[in-house]
C-alpha cells in the first residue's frame, strides 16, 4: 500500500498543525482494556483494528499528525508482562504501519489534504509504569535506558519513519540521549520533544529549569519544535512564556483535559470544575504554539475544536 510521504516540517512550514489526542482514552471507550503495565500498547497485538480506528477518528475531527501508539510500547516493557522480544518489536512496528496506513487511506481519499505521521516516544517512565514520568525520579544506567530505546526507534525507523515525537519527556538529559540515538538511527530524522513540566510551568519534573531544556532545543537542528504535554491545562501559559523567551522554534502544547490519574489503580478521577482546555487554544497559538493538540482524557471533540481555531487564522 502507498503511504504517506508528508512530513512534519513540510506541514509546519504552512503555520500551525493540529496533533492528534489520546489514544487510551478512546481505546477505553471502545471496551478495549488498558488497566495494565502496557496501556495501550497492548492493543497494537489484541485490538489493532480499534487502534487504526481511533487515528481515523482524529483525521476526521481535524488532526493532521498521527502518532504512532507506541508511547509504552518497548522491548522490555513486552518482555516483563511475558511476550517474547521478537512480538515487542512486532507490536511497535505494527504500531507504525497502523498509523501510516490510515495516513495513506486518508490522503488518497481527501487529495489536498497531507497527515504526517510522527513515531511516539515515551519516557523510561512510562516502561517502568509507576508514574515515574510524572516526576522524572529514576536513574538507569545508559545500557538500561539504551535497552528501552533504541530497539523502539530501530522498529519504527525500519517501517520509514523519520519524524519522530518524544513526548511527557520528565528529564533533560534523557531527551538529549534520544535525539542522539534517533540521529544514529535515521540521520535525516526529525522531531518535536515535549517535556513534564512541574505545575510553576518553569522547570521539568526532575527540577532541571525549562528554559535550560529550551536552550539545548534551540542548538539541535533534529527537533523540530519544543514544548510540553501530559500536564494540567493551567500550566500551560506559563511554561510556553518562558520557552518563548528562550526560542524561536515553533512550540508544542498538548495538555491533558483537566482530569487526574492515579498510577496506582489506574483510573481518572474527574476534576470537579474545569474549563475545558479547548478553550485556551487561541492564546496558546498568539504564544507561538505551531504543534497543538490534547493528550490524557482528551477525546476528537476536543481536537475538532482545535482544528477550529487552526482554521480560523488561515
Amino acid at each position: 500500500m502507498r503511504r504517506s510521504d508528508s512530513s512534519l516540517a513540510d506541514l509546519l512550514a504552512d503555520g500551525p498543525v493540529v496533533l492528534d489526542g489520546a489514544m487510551g482514552t478512546e481505546l477505553d471507550a471502545r471496551g478495549v482494556d488498558t488497566r495494565h503495565s502496557l496501556w495501550s500498547a497492548l492493543a497494537l497485538l489484541t485490538e489493532p483494528d480499534a487502534v487504526a480506528a481511533v487515528h481515523r477518528d482524529y483525521l476526521a475531527a481535524g488532526a493532521r499528525v498521527l502518532t504512532t501508539a507506541s508511547y509504552q510500547a518497548s522491548v522490555p516493557a513486552f518482555e516483563a508482562a511475558g511476550m517474547s522480544a521478537d512480538d515487542a518489536r512486532r507490536a511497535i512496528a505494527g504500531s507504525a504501519r497502523l498509523a501510516l496506513d490510515t495516513a495513506a487511506d486518508w490522503e488518497r481519499e481527501r487529495p489536498g489534504d497531507r497527515v504526517a505521521v510522527a513515531g511516539g516516544i515515551g519516557p523510561y517512565g512510562a516502561y517502568l509504569a509507576d508514574g515515574s514520568e510524572y516526576t522524572g525520579d529514576y536513574h538507569p544506567t545508559p545500557e538500561r535506558l539504551a535497552a528501552v530505546h533504541r530497539p523502539r526507534l530501530e522498529a519504527l525507523a525500519g517501517e520509514g519513519l523519520t519524524d519522530f515525537g518524544l513526548e511527557t519527556m520528565p528529564r533533560l538529559d534523557e531527551a538529549v540521549a534520544v535525539v542522539g540515538w534517533m540521529g544514529e538511527t535515521v540521520p535525516a530524522a526529525r522531531c518535536w520533544v515535549s517535556f513534564q513540566v512541574r505545575p510553576d510551568g518553569a522547570h521539568l519534573a526532575d527540577d532541571t529549569p525549562l528554559r535550560e531544556a529550551a536552550a539545548w532545543a534551540v542548538g539541535e537542528d533534529a527537533v523540530l519544535a519544543v514544548g510540553l504535554n501530559c500536564v494540567a491545562p493551567e500550566v500551560v501559559a506559563p511554561a510556553l512564556e518562558v520557552l518563548r523567551s528562550a526560542t524561536s522554534k515553533p512550540l508544542v502544547a498538548y495538555p491533558n483535559a483537566g482530569d487526574a490519574y492515579d498510577p496506582v489503580s489506574k483510573t481518572w478521577i474527574e476534576a470537579s470544575a474545569h474549563e475545558r482546555f479547548t478553550a485556551s487554544a487561541d492564546s496558546w497559538l498568539d504564544s507561538g504554539v505551531g504543534l497543538l493538540g490534547g493528550c490524557c482524557r482528551t477525546t476528537p471533540a476536543d481536537t475538532r475544536a482545535l482544528a477550529g481555531s487552526v482554521a480560523a487564522r488561515r
